[in-house]
């Protein structure tokens, strides 16, 4: 399987199950790697054969800045559902970072990672 990867896309979106994080909003960066078959674009040079992964992007960060919810776990979730709605995508590697999680003690990251697949 062949893979399409966006990285970095940066969102605000509003998720936590603390009220501050519900009301402050923070940034929220997310990693995607799609599986599909790249062939059949590839052999026709047309883009109606593969992911536009343009479209992804705008769908992904609509995602984050929509309605909250209190989990990274459901925000992956939703995230890789939309990915999983395009045509030919048969996996999904999704990881949202939260590197504003509300945290008493230093850190560089929080992230979740899933992989989810039409099977």
């Amino acid at each position: 399987m062949d893979r399409v990867a966006l990285r970095g896309l940066r969102a605000r979106g509003h998720h936590g199950v603390f009220p501050e994080e519900r009301e402050k909003g923070q940034t929220f960066v997310v990693d995607l790697a799609l599986g599909l078959d790249t062939r059949p674009a590839a052999a026709d040079d047309d883009l109606a054969k593969t992911v536009h992964y343009g479209i992804v992007a705008e769908e992904v960060v609509a995602v984050v800045e929509g309605e909250p919810v209190d989990l990274v776990e459901t925000l992956a979730e939703r995230i890789a559902a939309v990915c999983l709605g395009h045509e030919g995508v048969q996996e999904v590697e999704v990881c949202v970072h939260k590197p504003e999680a509300p945290i008493t003690v230093p850190f560089d990251d929080v992230t979740v990672t899933i992989t989810r697949s039409r099977a």
